[in-house]
């Protein structure tokens, strides 16, 4: 492999053979966008005029009122949190995480629970789980009913949270319908949920409030960006929560087209996502990945990723311990993946000691590991070229031989 700045410092460089993992850095920042974080490093600007003109962008590339720029997706549910539950009550802003005597409660269908609903919990929210797992005994029945979302809304909810996924139940329009007959925001997380590009406009024409994109994956800007797009209002929340608002009042003018100061008491306190702040080159890198993102050529990134996954896919195959399929390319992989079975009696290791070899050579090889159980692993086009493509190749053969 070829030297790097992680050689610089000692640190194994990874072959990233696994998908946007944020463990591993997430995805290749596009080279403008890099170039444009370069260029924007070299002076400065007002963030709020940063964010607003990245407001504007959001608006147009997803059909919402105003979008804003966060540190991450995770950071994105946060702040919709705190939006959610304080709106333009200053006092509210100043006092989150606590709650007492707000209305806090985040409603969430079982199903879709996860790791990442601590990001809620980090605004100060409280999330009220609703409905079984009974699908999965195959009786027909639904993990959660519309009915049971509509009584778990009460006075105490501030929000009804959505993990968008293929097979997300109940539909996004039934959750949307009954949360707003409730006058309840409901905030989408999709994080992963692009490509297609079509996804950008999918979530608020469905008529969600807030909706939460990472930017470090698919858009391939900054992994420490995140996009959140919404409701004007939502917007403004969000903006007074996580801006540096540390100004004297007869001199603060913030950017009309996002905050407007004629709504407010007075200027805020440091809010909650304060310590979630994006750099102005991160700014920058962002707005350029996602105006690149929506230029881009779909289509032939999907053919390049499904020819590289049927040729790394035709090599494998050819290991007499090694059996293959590729994926479909849709939700929640994006790409085609490449699915590795493993004949462990014809093997010289387990399939969990071959992943765990890969990761300690150096570079490090990082499969995908969701299906060890199974006997396989995955190897995900997404951040490989051609030749890394074939080094992956040769480490699994090697490993699977010696």
């Amino acid at each position: 492999m070829t030297d790097s700045i992680y050689d610089d410092l000692e640190v194994p460089e990874v072959v990233n053979a696994s998908g946007t993992k944020t463990r591993i850095g997430g995805s290749l920042i596009r080279p403008e966008a890099a170039d444009a974080m370069r260029r924007a490093a070299d002076g400065f600007a007002r963030i709020s005029d940063l964010q607003a003109r990245a407001s504007t962008l959001i608006s147009e590339a997803t059909g919402s009122e105003a979008g804003y720029v966060c540190s991450g997706a995770s950071a994105c549910l946060t702040l919709a949190a705190a939006a959610a539950i304080a709106g333009d009550d200053l006092a509210a802003m100043a006092r989150l995480p606590d709650t007492e005597g707000l209305a806090d409660e985040i409603v969430v269908p079982r199903t879709h629970r996860s790791g990442y609903d601590h990001a809620y919990r980090v605004a100060g929210a409280r999330v009220v789980d609703v409905g079984t797992n009974d699908a999965h005994l195959g009786s027909g029945a639904e993990n959660t009913e519309p009915w049971e979302l509509e009584a778990a809304i009460t006075d105490e909810t501030a929000a009804v949270a959505y993990l968008a996924t293929p097979t997300a139940r109940p539909p996004l329009e039934t959750v949307v319908e009954l949360a707003h007959e409730a006058g309840v925001p409901v905030i989408v997380d999709a994080a992963a949920e692009l490509p297609p590009v079509e996804n950008l406009r999918r979530f608020t024409e469905a008529g969600a409030d807030l909706v939460a994109f990472s930017g470090g994956k698919a858009i391939r800007g900054p992994q420490s960006t995140g996009i959140l797009a919404g409701r004007a209002d939502l917007v403004r929340s969000v903006a007074l929560q996580h801006l540096d608002t540390h100004a004297a009042e007869a001199v603060w003018d913030p950017p009309a087209s996002l905050i407007d100061p004629e709504h407010l008491a007075g200027v805020p306190r440091q809010g909650v996502g304060r310590g979630m702040k994006v750099g102005k080159e991160e700014l920058v890198g962002l707005v350029v990945a996602l105006e690149s993102f929506l230029a881009e050529d779909h289509e032939t990134v999907a053919a390049d990723w499904r020819a590289r996954a049927e040729h790394t896919a035709n090599r494998l195959d050819a290991h007499p311990a090694l059996s293959t399929r590729v994926t479909s390319g849709e939700q929640p992989t994006v790409a085609p993946e490449v699915v590795v079975t493993l004949a462990e009696d014809a093997a010289a290791r387990s399939c969990v000691d071959l992943v765990r070899a890969l990761r300690a050579e150096n570079p490090r090889v990082f499969v995908g590991a969701d299906a060890l159980h199974s006997g396989e692993f995955t190897v995900n086009p997404m951040c490989l070229d051609d030749d890394q493509a074939e080094y992956v190749c040769e480490r699994i053969e090697a490993l699977v031989s010696s």
